[in-house]
């Protein structure tokens, strides 16, 4: 008996929303149907496609080839539907994005709801090797990736170029600075993404590179984080600047070491950017 239709779609789906639950809510099917749906098509293959914890589910390499191709069949369902269902299929979709730093992520996302107020979003944000590792892995419909690697199944337009900079209290001794060296910081406690980020690698290579050392470094999951710690006089935190409003209060000073330009590119799968949904968010993005 071969695998059938329902059975990759289910997969996919498991895949993409992290849990049978999550998928059969997305699918509006019982758990169950999932659930029987994955374990026919593991016994097909002959091989076991997922691993399954409290914490959700994880892929095995046989499991990672075979969402490849589920995960394309779904682009194709979609496709289809679009054109039977016109513009209201669009109108009430679901669209995943990710990023890796909230700006100009959160913006596009915020003019997206604007103009269509019925679409359901998920969006998280994810340190750069974790987020590049998921749209490679077509977990995401949409990415918003600083310096993205180039990938040939991906569609990428440019909407963004920021360099690094310090941020700090206005209070600080070096806020009246115009720009700071990697020196300056050398005494401060210095405020980085965590580890996987672009931010880190940037910072460390700059580090290395002029043989600069910092005396304590603090780690935080996210910018908006980053910049409460400044708030509460933590430190000094190491970003890309434009990052997001949550900076307001603090100052920007661009850092001698990191003056190159870092673009920012809206992604998607090739399969997926005819879509209506998804080529839509990738018109707002590059007018935003």
């Amino acid at each position: 008996m071969r695998a059938n239709h329902h059975q990759f779609v289910a997969f996919a789906y498991v895949v993409r929303e992290g849990s049978f639950s999550a998928a059969a809510k997305r699918l509006g099917v019982t758990q169950s149907s999932v659930t029987q749906h994955v374990a026919k098509l593991e016994r097909q293959v002959g091989s076991q496609l997922l691993l399954r914890s409290r914490h959700g589910v994880t892929l095995t390499r046989t499991g990672q080839e075979f969402f490849d191709l589920a995960d394309r069949l779904v682009a194709l369902d979609s496709a289809i539907v679009e054109r039977l269902e016109g513009f209201e299929a669009m109108a009430k979709g679901h669209l995943k994005i990710i990023a890796n730093s909230p700006m100009p992520a959160l913006k596009v996302i915020g003019q997206f709801q604007r103009s269509f107020p019925d679409v359901e979003i998920n969006f998280a944000l994810h340190d750069w090797t974790t987020a590049t590792r998921l749209l490679r892995e077509r977990r995401a419909d949409v990415g918003l990736i600083t310096d993205a690697p180039q990938v040939d199944d991906w569609e990428r337009i440019a909407i963004a170029q920021e360099r690094y900079c310090a941020y700090l209290l206005p209070t600080s001794p070096l806020a009246a600075r115009r720009e700071l060296h990697l020196a300056d910081l050398a005494e401060e406690t210095i405020i980085l993404p965590e580890s996987g980020s672009l931010t880190e690698r940037v910072v460390r290579t700059a580090q290395c590179k002029h043989n600069v050392e910092f005396t304590r470094t603090m780690r935080m999951t996210t910018f908006p984080l980053m910049c409460e710690a400044v708030l509460q006089g933590a430190g000094v935190a190491i970003f890309l600047s434009n990052s997001g409003l949550i900076s307001n209060g603090l100052v920007e000073i661009p850092i001698a070491e990191l003056s190159d330009l870092y673009e920012t590119s809206v992604i998607t799968p090739k399969d997926r950017a005819r879509l209506r949904l998804v080529e839509s968010f990738v018109s707002i993005a590059a007018a935003v």
